[in-house]
């Protein structure tokens, strides 16, 4: 399958803006949050009053590919900040994934910054591909174990997390839905039998 936006995953996390601090006169426009916060859930959907919840293992980012990661503004426009020239870094410590960018490198940044400072843009999303996976049914938690790839970091005025990723919600929707099929299935089977003067006792011990 190709790696497109449509197949990308989205979450979302809180950022600010550092003081505009600089030895040598200049301001510096620094930005730092968190991309990811382990073994904490996260609802993902809700369908006929069941919630289909998420976490993160705090070894998920084992191996992930992050050598080329950019932040931009609504996962789009030209990189305000980048991995491979140090104005952007993502490293891994015992809460999660935690960024921290300079955003004084080009107009957009600058600018960029200056909305998350005045409090107009406090959320990001990251986008991901993850290669392994848990699913514990009954307590409807998928637990991500294994990213395979971070794709960038992103400024958002809509954060993809407030009514959940359209990837995350197919994912969970199609788990409420093969759940509500096979319920409507015994329940059927269930009437079936009742009509027939049968008892699902009966049926399990033929």
């Amino acid at each position: 399958m190709a790696i497109t936006p449509e197949t990308r995953d989205y979450r979302t996390f809180e950022v600010r803006a550092l003081p505009q601090e600089g030895g040598d006169g200049q301001k510096q426009c620094r930005v730092e949050g968190y991309a990811a916060v382990f073994d904490e859930e996260t609802v993902l959907y809700e369908y006929d009053g069941i919630q289909y919840k998420e976490v993160i293992d705090r070894n998920a980012f084992s191996g992930a590919e992050m050598r080329d990661v950019v932040m931009n503004f609504n996962h789009g426009g030209k990189p305000v900040a980048r991995t491979k020239n140090g104005t952007l870094a993502l490293a891994v410590d015992s809460k999660g994934l935690r960024i921290s960018a300079d955003l004084g490198g080009t107009e957009e940044g600058r600018r960029l910054y200056e909305e998350i400072r005045g409090g107009y843009l406090d959320q990001m999303s990251f986008a991901f591909t993850i290669n392994k996976q848990e699913y514990d049914r009954a307590k409807r938690l998928r637990r991500i174990t294994g990213f395979k790839r971070i794709f960038d970091v992103a400024a958002v005025d809509v954060p993809a997390y407030g009514g959940t990723s359209i990837a995350a919600r197919s994912w969970a929707q199609a788990e409420a839905e093969r759940e509500s099929a096979e319920a409507g299935k015994r329940r059927r089977l269930a009437l079936k039998l009742k009509l027939n003067g049968i008892t699902e006792e009966e049926t399990s011990d033929e």
